[in-house]
């Protein structure tokens, strides 16, 4: 392995575990404060994370910029950019506002594994954006769906309201990406990206007004799981992931990304003294599988499908992480 690829498998695999660990931070934030809070202030911090990165962008752009855009073009992209970011941001909400309240009667792995069902899902669901799916994908979703079986329906047929929440939240997460991916050659992804979070962020604390109570005090006590997750889960991360994936196989980083669940599953037994039945564990096993087969390259019409794949993947992680 060369020197380079085993610095991005590095850096992805730091992503992975801070997004994994996120789960944990939330898990722990909704014991002192609400969903939508936490969600709120969450993301307000993320959008600020974001901005030391956004100032060493433009200076980049200015100093490659070859020739001043027409100020009917920057109006044009400028409107773009806000409201594709504000529908992003309303859909982000409603995937946000769901995981976070489900969160609350599952356990941080369960979570993280049910979530991660939107990797099999945005390619399935790409087929009403024309999108082409190989056999493998439908075989992975498949391999997914009894995965999920496994960890969220019990031997009595009945599904918790924590797991079916999650479960909702993931075909939410899968419109998200979608959608950005239609404008992601379009809108520079990083605004973008503090746009949608800052609409998310105001959502959830105007219902956070309406259904939860503020204290001040309940927010400070939450202040590390909110620092976490809304610092390191999304500056931090991001910016290893965009380092990391600039020398890593598309089909390797998908799989290193898609670990998060393990980390998330690992971080709650470790820290917060959560465990499964071997049902369980097996259902986390054929979903992890089901990931590994999803982004498996053996020629080059795999590996174009893999490259797709994981442009929506990181479409996600950039714009959410998802928690």
């Amino acid at each position: 392995m060369k020197r380079k690829e085993i610095k991005a498998a590095v850096l992805l695999t730091l992503a992975a575990i801070i997004w994994g660990f996120a789960f944990v931070a939330q898990r722990v934030g909704v014991q002192y404060i609400g969903s939508y809070t936490f969600t709120g202030v969450r993301f307000a911090l993320g959008a600020f994370s974001l901005m030391p990165l956004i100032a060493l962008q433009n200076r980049k752009e200015a100093r490659n910029q070859s020739r001043e855009k027409n100020t009917d073009e920057k109006k044009s992209e400028t409107r773009l950019l806000y409201k594709v970011g504000m529908l992003a941001g309303t859909i982000l909400f409603i995937a946000a506002g769901l995981q976070q309240l489900g969160i609350k009667d599952t356990t941080a792995g369960k979570a993280a594994f049910i979530t991660g069902f939107y990797i099999i899902m945005v390619p399935v669901f790409g087929i009403f954006l024309k999108h082409k799916i190989g056999k493998k994908t439908w075989a992975a979703a498949i391999i997914a769906i009894i995965g999920l079986y496994l960890i969220s329906v019990e031997e009595s047929f009945t599904v918790s309201l924590g797991d079916l929440l999650v479960f909702i939240c993931s075909f939410f997460f899968s419109a998200h990406i979608l959608l950005i991916n239609q404008y992601a050659d379009k809108i520079n992804t990083l605004k973008l990206s503090v746009v949608q979070y800052l609409t998310c962020s105001a959502l959830s604390m105007i219902t956070a007004l309406i259904f939860e109570e503020i204290h001040i005090s309940h927010i400070i006590n939450a202040g590390i799981p909110i620092l976490y997750g809304g610092i390191l889960s999304v500056g931090v991360a991001y910016t290893l992931q965009i380092a990391g994936q600039k020398y890593a196989k598309a089909s390797h980083a998908a799989i290193i990304m898609s670990t998060e669940s393990v980390f998330a599953l690992i971080g709650g037994i470790i820290m917060l003294n959560e465990s499964m039945d071997i049902r369980g564990y097996l259902g986390c096993l054929l979903m992890l599988l089901a990931v590994i087969l999803s982004q498996y390259q053996k020629d080059s019409k795999d590996e174009t499908e893999a490259e797709e794949n994981l442009e929506l993947i990181s479409d996600l992680n950039k714009v959410s992480h998802k928690t």
